[in-house]
């Protein structure tokens, strides 16, 4: 249907598509609808472009336009007003939105299941709707939560004082998420001002093409002139670089590659002579985007052409660039001394050292991806975890000054309790400590990223990383410790503290990611006594 027109009715306004072989979410974005977001195009993997088609949810990165010809098309932003407000106002009462690029496709889901009947407050409803979404920061227990008052009228209880500061929730997330961070009903509705959404719609748009970078003047256009081939699931298993270290220990661990997949891809725009836009905007992708060249790169490529200039990168570029979680191998004697090895990564022997002393560190070379001790309690936690396998610890301090501890219980539920100073806003500071123990918990049971012997990355669609959906998400309790000292961060200790609790859960596991941890009673707190030998 290239070169016909399409008429599509988007949040009542009528919209004339000259190719209706584009994909909608290229039509909706370029358009200006920018509440409906890019996280994986054109995988059809993470829910972050899901609008309404005629009252029915839709990935609309991989439904071409023609298809919607002469329908209604709805946004987050063109939902009813009373629906639309009350899961809004519940996901931010409840802090099931932090960056909130996820949470508008999310609204937008739920909104057609309570559409065609179906009951907000029944958790297995929701988890099943969330099936074809991901989201990396919240834990998917806020949501479930913020879905349940909203189809009840009863909004969450809040904590601290009341009317919710938002000045003091966004000094919270500052220290939870590194970057300065809003917090609020229109971050929930995708307005959290990502590069991708404030760029002029005019701009130059560039990709990367293996070599440097391909500029047009439609997205559409540069990946086809960089010729973008979509990425797949590898069919090769998970690799092991490092060998433990030959020795006479009592626990071991060996671990792999594992990927942030923060869900906004790197994007940055620029005018001529300018200051990009940040690649951070309203998250800091748990410390993924800290050496992301996109922001200089829009700078140089504005400079060059003139003209406002988008750089954006697509989820396989995000996958092939950015860094990883450095893979280790070590043991530990019963004394807590050992030695670990660890992909050379800058920053990460130090980070050791502040939590494990007692482990002799070494740096190993290895063909792979790049890697970062930016990333949350890169090495560090698992280090802790390896020593908590003979010291019996439960609580774990991080480096930032946060204390926390974890439990698994016997029905399998988390239990963490967090020590973070005054907590300004209890609701942001639990809906960190719950994202952290989601991804501890993928961590140890299920994430990894397949790579092969020459260091080639083969899983580039997002859901090949191994993130726990929401139904495979155990309940979590966070308590938090009050307190009127400084505020730390307290998200990174609970990644520690629940990476080790799982371990524990899992028998101490000699490699992660484990598998399924079996609910049931919980072993001990640490290893049985007894050497582990390995090496000659």
């Amino acid at each position: 249907m290239t070169g016909s027109v399409a008429e599509i009715t988007v949040d009542g306004r009528r919209l004339s598509v000259c190719d209706g072989a584009r994909s909608l979410l290229d039509v909706l974005r370029q358009a200006g609808f920018v509440s409906v977001k890019d996280g994986c195009s054109p995988q059809g993997q993470c829910g972050c472009c899901t609008v309404l088609v005629d009252g029915s949810p839709r990935v609309s990165c991989v439904t071409p336009a023609r298809r919607v010809a002469g329908r209604s098309v709805t946004t987050v932003d063109g939902l009813q007003p009373g629906l639309r407000d009350r899961l809004v106002e519940a996901f931010s009462a409840a802090g099931a939105s932090q960056c909130g690029f996820c949470t508008p496709g999310i609204v937008c889901r739920l909104a057609g299941v309570a559409g065609h009947g179906g009951d907000l407050t029944d958790p297995v409803i929701v988890e099943r709707a969330l099936a074809a979404h991901l989201c990396r920061c919240t834990g998917w227990r806020t949501i479930i939560d913020a879905a349940a008052s909203a189809a009840s009228g009863a909004m969450p209880p809040r904590t601290g004082s009341s009317p919710r500061d938002l000045d003091a929730a966004g000094r919270r997330a500052h220290i939870e998420g590194g970057v300065a961070q809003r917090v609020g009903p229109g971050v929930v509705a995708g307005s959290g001002g990502f590069a991708e959404d404030t760029a002029p719609l005019d701009a130059l748009v560039a990709v990367p093409d293996g070599d440097g970078w391909a500029v047009a003047e439609t997205l559409a256009a540069a990946k086809a002139q960089a010729g973008k081939v979509q990425g797949r699931r590898s069919t090769i298993g998970l690799r092991y670089p490092l060998e433990v270290p030959a020795g006479d220990w009592v626990a071991t661990l060996r671990t792999t590659w594992v990927e942030p997949a923060y869900l906004e891809t790197d994007a940055s725009w620029c005018l001529p002579g300018g200051e990009p836009a940040s690649p951070l905007a309203n998250g800091g992708a748990f410390g993924g985007k800290v050496g992301s060249d996109v922001a200089a790169v829009a700078r140089r490529l504005a400079d060059r052409y003139g003209r406002a200039v988008r750089v954006v990168l697509s989820r396989e570029d995000v996958v092939r660039r950015g860094p990883k979680r450095p893979p280790l191998a070590g043991g530990v004697r019963a004394d807590g001394s050992g030695e670990l090895s660890v992909v050379a990564t800058p920053g990460v022997v130090g980070a050791i050292a502040r939590v494990a002393p007692g482990l002799v560190v070494t740096e190993v070379v290895v063909p792979g991806p790049a890697t970062s001790s930016a990333l949350r309690a890169a090495g560090w936690a698992e280090a802790a975890a390896l020593v908590s396998a003979v010291d019996g610890r439960h609580e774990h301090l991080a480096p930032g000054g946060g204390r926390a501890g974890a439990e698994v219980s016997g029905d399998g539920s988390l239990r963490v309790w967090v020590a973070a100073g005054d907590p300004l806003d209890e609701v942001v500071l639990r809906s960190y400590c719950l994202g952290a123990a989601h991804m501890a918990l993928g961590m140890v049971t299920s994430e990894g990223l397949a790579v092969d012997e020459a260091g080639e990355i083969h899983d580039l669609t997002i859901r090949s990383f191994g993130i726990l959906p929401a139904s495979a998400t155990p309940p979590v309790h966070v308590e938090i410790e009050p307190s009127s000292g400084p505020p730390v961060n307290g998200s990174d200790a609970v990644f520690a503290a629940v990476a080790a609790a799982v371990w524990r859960a899992a028998g101490f596991a000699p490699e992660w990611p484990t598998g399924p941890v079996p609910s049931g009673p919980v072993a001990g707190g640490r290893v049985p006594a007894g050497p582990v030998p390995t090496g000659g």
